[in-house]
């Protein structure tokens, strides 16, 4: 018997029968775009306001670009109702990354999403301190003339952890603190490690000591470490846990501006982070204090620390032009390959807009603080 080849595929086949179908029915295709949070939030505290801070993917299937309207977060569990957040238009562009680095602002229509591509929109969602937040999100997409929905994402992923802080004193600048802003490099620091999309640093902060007011972080020479008042400072446990990474030995760079500070060593996705600590909080968190001043770690792997104790002091290693402490906290013990998730700190003071200050409890800095943390004696 004599066999029949399709010329077509069995895929190409289907999508030329679902197209004859909406031409004869009527019926309309739904919008070939793919909504997917790979990453689900935890709600957190932070600066009067409680805040959900994550990453929706939008992936095109379809063969033609589509022009992002408008996105909506859902109650999920009340999807008819009113959307608890709404971003249109140009307020969507500065939320935006092509998932190859390029930015909206490099495209030449902002919100076109080109077929088989796929973009990150870097999601916050605020609300009031006392509001209810929703146990689940939904999310809707609006393109041209029509919408999808998808991506149902919980929104306590895990429970807080109440930490001390890591430096002490007053007059700490929270330099690129948790913010969604587009410059903030540490809420855009996607990296692909170990086969998949992650921020470890997505509620980073690279704590800087200043004279009392943001970006007076040193007197002298730029060129001299020892004219930063950060540097030298020791660090501390947040508290009680396990040094699964104790890493010495790498040396300062010869700090400066941009243009023109030096590299001590061969820079590398390993030596980014300069000297490390990296302590086991439990319930699968590590807090990472990276940039350590070499010879001035006073753990080793495997130590068990009390919170509160001094660990080492901030210097300049790495990849960083002045010293500072970046801090974070992850789901792995591996630097730059987990997820970023948020915490509190037990109290803190920060500076108001018209000069005073203002004690806040169980609450995360947010990006630009000028924060107290009290001395050092008498916390535990």
């Amino acid at each position: 018997m004599k066999r029949f080849r399709l010329s077509r595929s069995p895929v190409c086949l289907a999508a030329a029968l679902l197209g004859a179908l909406c031409i004869l029915t009527g019926w309309q295709m739904p919008p070939q775009i793919e909504l997917r949070v790979p990453f689900e939030p935890t709600a957190y505290p932070s600066g009067g306001r409680t805040l959900l801070t994550y990453e929706l993917y939008l992936t095109n299937f379809s063969g033609s670009t589509m022009d992002l309207r408008r996105i909506e977060v859902l109650d999920a569990d009340e999807p008819d109702g009113k959307p608890v957040a709404s971003f249109e238009g140009e307020q969507i562009d500065p939320m935006l990354q092509n998932a190859g680095g390029q930015t909206s602002a490099e495209k030449s229509s902002p919100r076109a999403l080109n077929p088989g591509t796929t973009v990150v929109v870097y999601m916050q969602v605020s609300f009031d301190a006392n509001a209810r937040v929703p146990n689940k999100l939904k999310h809707r997409v609006f393109t041209g003339d029509d919408s999808a929905e998808g991506a149902v994402a919980g929104t306590h992923r895990t429970k807080l952890k109440v930490l001390l802080p890591p430096v002490r004193g007053a007059n700490w600048h929270a330099s690129d603190g948790p913010s969604n802003d587009r410059d903030n490099h540490h809420r855009r620091g996607l990296l692909l490690l170990d086969g998949r999309p992650s921020i470890s640093r997505r509620y980073a902060t690279d704590w800087f000591l200043t004279n009392g007011k943001i970006y007076k972080w040193r007197e002298g020479d730029a060129h001299e470490k020892s004219s930063y008042f950060s540097y030298g400072q020791p660090v501390y446990a947040v508290a009680s846990g396990t040094v699964v990474l104790a890493r010495d030995g790498m040396p300062d760079n010869f700090p400066g501006p941009v243009e023109d500070f030096r590299v001590a060593g061969p820079l590398t996705l390993e030596t980014a982070s300069g000297n490390i600590v990296v302590v086991d909080l439990g319930d699968g968190k590590f807090a990472h204090y990276c940039h350590l001043q070499p010879g001035s770690l006073r753990v080793r792997t495997g130590d068990r620390v009390r919170g509160g104790s001094v660990l080492a002091l901030i210097g300049v290693s790495g990849d960083p032009n002045v010293p500072h402490l970046h801090f974070e906290v992850t789901t792995s013990a591996k630097p730059l390959v987990g997820e970023g998730v948020p915490f509190v700190f037990d109290q803190f003071r920060v500076q108001t807009t018209d000069g005073l200050s203002k004690t806040l409890t169980h609450e995360l800095p947010s990006r630009n603080m000028l924060v107290d943390f009290g001395k050092a004696e008498g916390r535990r």
